[in-house]
């Protein structure tokens, strides 16, 4: 399976417009090369780099098979289900590191069931996700603040 964005490549700085210091909007996730048996995906997407181990930013779970993009600025799904970020916010909450170059993890995984979790947290979707995972693909996108605090 591959994770891909129109808005930034694997490796590279997410544009500000997706950032603390810019329209703080989700960017826009396209995949590929999906395997076959997939009844729906699950998204998380987290920052390693963060002093509280891996910040999450954005969960998405039961996005449905015949679905192969999430379009800037996602608010709500007609179908599937937006998570709690670690803001316990359901919504994209998006690159704001504190100090140096923070590499966030954009993951996406192919299940072979929908989850039926409305609201759910990172934990909860990680032991449901258990024995369920058929693919799972990965873009790494970085960031870090271009404005100084006052």
């Amino acid at each position: 399976m591959q994770l891909t964005s129109p808005a930034f490549r694997d490796g590279t700085e997410i544009p500000t417009k997706y950032t603390c210091e810019g329209l703080d909007i989700s960017p826009p996730l396209e995949w590929s090369e999906i395997p076959p048996r997939t009844k729906s995906f699950a998204l998380i997407v987290d920052d390693p780099d963060a002093p509280e181990e891996n910040w999450v930013h954005w969960l998405v779970v039961d996005i449905p098979p015949e679905r192969h993009t999430l379009h800037e600025n996602i608010g709500k799904l007609a179908q599937g289900h937006i998570g709690l970020n670690d803001w316990h916010r359901a919504g994209w909450g998006g690159p704001c590191p504190p100090s140096g170059r923070h590499h966030y993890q954009f993951k996406l995984y192919a299940l072979d069931r929908m989850l039926d979790l409305a609201r759910p947290t990172r934990q909860e979707v990680e032991r449901a996700m258990e024995g369920h995972v058929l693919a799972e693909a990965t873009l790494v996108g970085t960031y870090h603040k271009h404005r100084r605090a006052p």
